[in-house]
């Protein structure tokens, strides 16, 4: 574990797929004892259960997928989970304050919906926010191939201030299973965020880098 005072974060689930990637990051943060404000969509809803099989947003459901009790059932009070209907929720106002928020994963739906103001919902309303006031916003997009429509959704979000990190994991640490790649992605997503972890996610980490020799080329 990585011991750091605590911080803020929103972490907005849409209904692309890749459950995994969002219940790793909410398992380190809070692991770390982070407060992390979570959001779903409907269609983030059917994920989570599709894929991971949690029935309900709830922090005793959501345990048995965010590692032991021993690590994240001290979580009591830091996990805050608000219905994505409500516009009116604390993390739609700019007086919120925090740390950054990432939306993992994003669908072109959302991606859409943040990139021209026009979201209905809470998720997509904090995103709005969190640019508005400058704050960090990671958008984790999921969906591909893309059209030219998310190519240009992605550049008005960048041009906002946004952080486009689509969940593309990198193969050169040689990966062994899909807990590798997922870990890989999430590494990416919570050093965007200043967050320290020992997960395996640089070059350095590489067997390549190991054995290369200094001052060859």
């Amino acid at each position: 574990m990585i011991s750091m005072p605590s911080r803020r974060f929103v972490l907005g689930i849409s209904g692309a797929s890749g459950a995994a990637y969002a219940l790793r990051l909410l398992e380190l943060l809070l692991v770390q004892g982070h407060e992390v404000h979570l959001v779903v969509s409907e269609y983030g809803k059917r994920l989570l259960a599709d894929e991971a099989g949690v029935r309900r947003i709830t922090l005793d459901d959501l345990l048995p997928h965010l590692g032991s009790d021993r690590t994240c059932g001290g979580a009591v009070g830091r996990l805050v989970v608000h219905p994505h209907k409500d516009v009116g929720a604390v993390i739609a106002s700019g007086s919120f304050l925090h740390d950054g928020m990432v939306v993992l994963p994003c669908s072109s739906t959302s991606l859409g919906a943040i990139a021209t103001c026009s979201g209905s919902n809470l998720l997509t309303r904090a995103a709005m926010v969190t640019l508005k006031e400058r704050r960090p916003l990671v958008i984790c997009h999921r969906e591909t191939p893309l059209n030219l429509i998310d190519i240009e959704n992605m550049r008005t979000l960048t041009l906002a201030g946004a952080i486009i990190c689509p969940t593309n994991p990198g193969f050169y640490l040689m990966p062994r299973s899909v807990q590798d790649l997922v870990d890989f992605m999430v590494g990416k997503v919570l050093d965007l965020l200043r967050v320290p972890h020992a997960l395996k996610t640089r070059w350095e980490d590489a067997p390549e880098a190991k054995a290369a020799e200094p001052g060859l080329e």
